[in-house]
């Protein structure tokens, strides 16, 4: 960590300053004076007290940088106050990193440290208290048969005796199990026979896990792999790589022989997983090759718990650090992996400002430490396909299943044609023949509520019609009022109440949640025992962990969840997997649809048939006849990806052409209109000098949240460049102006389904 130089400490010394406010006037560097008695404490990355202001009002502020000479006279720099209390200094790679995101996603400074750091304040830190014998046993027995002499001296004696047997023992043990108080001890003590001594207690939640010990032996796909990124790494080829593996081909176990590999070398892992309910089987896995030497960072943990993981990190007692998003911003000071699991799922995209896309961050981040990243799915994110073929990121493929078992049968059922025969439940009659021949079989089986960017589509039942927009090619959303409007251009148009393809009645929106699945499996299968997996079951702390565990014992024959179900997870008994309303994701308002509900799909089909039995899989679907839903189907990624990006193509969407969406919001909606219309206006010149495309300004499905509306202007361009350009116009533009002092402007780069 970069401090002051030594040589300067007789001089008088200045440092860089961000401000501590999140606000665009104030999102630049301010000179400060650094007072003697601080030379030596301040470090870069440091959280201080400064005066700021004409009221010389204290804020806090983060030290960027140091100066020798300030740029202005002496005589008008303010001096800092102090350290701010509790504070814990940035690392100087992770400020560059942070430095890089305001560039890159928007925003300011401030906020982009605050993203990048780890946890905010010092906690309280937990201790143990030991009592240890301080002389020789002969000396101590020799006592003991003094003290023996005494009836007062019961509780002494009961001490000395257990230290004997035991020379140090927990202060609880002695209290709980030998019925000694401190005072006794603390005579001891005084009579220097005894010593009280403490130990810091560390809170990592992955010591109660259980290790899962397993000896892996990598078949000839996994060991060209290793082989590959092993040389690699060791001649500093760092060019990232994606393993196209299909579901169940041994990726996490490739995973850790790299993790080991680089481990050996004296360097430090990052494991990214998409989602906390991952962490239970991955942290399990890690363990048993890494023992103690790993650590979990997530929401879930206490903030107790989260700073000692990170003061483990500083301390250099991890090797290996898993979590979601924000584990890419684990301070190790000798990064050498960064695995991204699942790569293609959205929630490494954030959804606050900087909206920055967690797989580029680590990207950037591997770049700045000389490390290495690796992701792996079955079913890569177009973008990062793209790349593979463009050369910017090495390719590797498993294809086939680790335990050399056959990936599973699927099959299509076309749910008009249920509706058609009078069948208008959640369950298809297949799937429900299915599912009776499990629970005979006593294997397991799990229905996967597809529940991802639903947001109010509309769809016939009787013919798989869907209202979407003519100009792109994405669904309609009801909105109040009786209307359907698009959310990348604005059009709009008025609700139907009958399908205009066959004129059925039966057209609306799917209404269904988990709880209704669930209440139904148990009146249709009154012997089943049910799990449910969504956000209300898993809103305390371990709830994930005790679910997943409950389901891997047996403990339940049915789980139901929406996607985080679908995720990586490995149960051996699980032979049919029911995919129920797969059209969620399909015709959701995102020209990412296709390509998240192909995703969805082939990932929860991949949950079956892991173990010795073989897998099956029913997608029900009111529209069997998309290429996403056949694609999945057939489990053909290679087909998938050339239909979906021929259509990218046509409609200039990502990864072909790059996009932007503008977002702002403010509390008066006449003001936002008025400031937006002049932004678009300012855009429409700005396309004149760059090649770009200006859309909107378009209202968002939800165009109002706690009093704030929000509008969008959309910008393509082939080269993302023009968009970094564009972004940087606008911020200028709206510095200038006064009419947007009122409104929140944030800049989201490829935008999924969450404006």
């Amino acid at each position: 960590m970069a401090q002051y130089p030594k040589r300067w400490y007789n001089k008088e010394m200045y440092a860089d300053i961000i401000v501590d406010i999140t606000h665009e006037k104030v999102d630049k560097k301010f000179e400060y004076k650094i007072p003697s008695h601080l030379a030596d404490k301040i470090t870069i990355g440091s959280k201080v007290l400064i005066p700021f202001g004409r009221g010389n009002k204290e804020i806090t502020g983060y030290v960027v940088g140091f100066l020798k000479e300030p740029s202005f006279d002496k005589k008008l720099i303010k001096e800092i106050h102090n350290l701010a209390p509790g504070s814990i200094a940035i690392e100087e790679k992770l400020i560059t990193l942070a430095s890089w995101i305001k560039e890159e996603y928007g925003g300011t400074m401030a906020g982009a440290l605050k993203v990048v750091l780890p946890i905010k304040k010092r906690e309280k830190t937990k201790e143990a208290f030991y009592v240890r014998l301080a002389v020789p046993r002969e000396e101590a027995i020799k006592k003991l048969e003094h003290l023996l002499l005494y009836k007062n001296q019961k509780a002494r004696v009961r001490a000395l005796a257990a230290l004997i047997d035991h020379p140090v023992l927990a202060k609880e043990e002695l209290k709980n199990k030998f019925k000694v108080e401190m005072k006794v001890i603390e005579a001891l003590v005084k009579q220097g026979l005894v010593m009280v001594e403490t130990k810091r207690i560390y809170r990592n939640p992955t010591w109660e896990m259980e290790e899962k010990k397993e000896e892996v032996s990598l078949n000839q796909e996994q060991e060209k792999i290793l082989s590959s990124f092993k040389e690699n790494f060791s001649k500093g080829n760092l060019k990232p790589c994606l393993i196209k593996g299909v579901t169940g081909s041994g990726k996490t176990e490739v995973y850790i022989k790299m993790a080991q590999e680089v481990v050996k070398s004296g360097r430090q892992v990052i494991i990214m997983i998409p989602e906390i309910a991952l962490t239970f089987q991955t942290v399990a896995r890690f363990m048993g090759a890494f023992k103690k030497r790993v650590a979990i960072i997530n929401s879930k943990l206490s903030y107790g718990e989260r700073y000692d993981q990170i003061e483990m990190v500083r301390e250099g007692k991890i090797d290996v650090m898993i979590g979601p998003r924000s584990a890419v911003f684990t301070p190790f000071n000798n990064l050498g992996l960064i695995v991204i699991d699942e790569e293609h799922e959205g929630t490494y995209k954030s959804e606050q400002m900087p909206r920055y896309h967690g797989r580029e961050v680590a990207i950037k981040r591997a770049e700045l430490e000389n490390a290495i990243v690796v992701m792996g799915s079955a079913t890569p994110s177009l973008a990062s396909y793209y790349h593979c073929e463009k050369g910017d990121y090495q390719l590797y493929e498993l294809t086939t299943r680790a335990t050399k078992n056959l990936l599973p049968t699927v099959e299509i059922v076309d749910m008009k044609a249920e509706l058609k025969s009078g069948n208008r439940s959640f369950l298809s009659s297949r799937l429900q023949e299915l599912i009776e021949d499990r629970l005979q079989k006593k294997q397991q089986v799990m229905l996967f509520l597809n529940r991802r960017g639903f947001s109010g589509f509309v769809s016939c039942r009787a013919c798989g019609y869907v209202m979407k927009c003519p100009h792109c090619d994405v669904s309609l959303s009801i909105h109040k009022g009786g209307k359907m409007v698009c959310h990348y251009c604005g059009y709009e148009t008025k609700e139907v109440k009958s399908c205009p393809e066959c004129g059925s009645p039966f057209i609306g929106g799917f209404k269904a949640g988990t709880q209704q699945v669930e209440d139904y499996l148990k009146k249709r299968f009154k012997e089943a025992k049910t799990l449910r997996m969504d956000l209300d079951t898993t809103r305390e702390k371990e709830g994930y962990q005790k679910i997943l565990k409950a389901f891997d014992n047996h403990e339940a024959d049915i789980l139901i969840g929406t996607q985080m179900i679908v995720k990586g997870h490995d149960f051996k008994d699980v032979t049919l997997v029911g995919i129920i309303a797969a059209d969620m994701s399909l015709y959701s308002n995102d020209y990412q649809a296709g390509e998240r509900t192909f995703q969805l799909i082939t990932q929860a089909a991949g949950r079956a048939g892991r173990g010795s039995v073989p897998g099956q899989a029913v997608i029900q679907t009111y529209s069997p006849d998309n290429y996403a839903i056949i694609k999945a189907k057939e489990q053909d990624y290679e087909g998938f990806y050339q239909e979906e990006m021929a259509f990218r193509d046509l409609m200039e969407y990502p990864p072909v052409y790059s996009l932007v969406a503008v977002i702002a919001t403010g509390k008066e909606e006449e003001e936002l209109d008025l400031a937006m219309d002049y932004l678009k206006k300012f855009c429409d010149l700005l396309e004149k000098k760059v090649e770009v495309r200006i859309i909107g300004p378009a209202t968002p499905y939800i165009k109002k949240i706690k009093d704030l509306y929000k509008k969008v202007i959309y910008i393509k361009s082939i080269d993302n460049r023009n968009l970094i350009y564009m972004k940087d116009k606008i911020e200028e533009y709206i510095d200038l102006n006064k009419g947007f002092n009122n409104l929140s402007i944030q800049f989201d780069f490829d935008p999924m389904n969450n404006i």
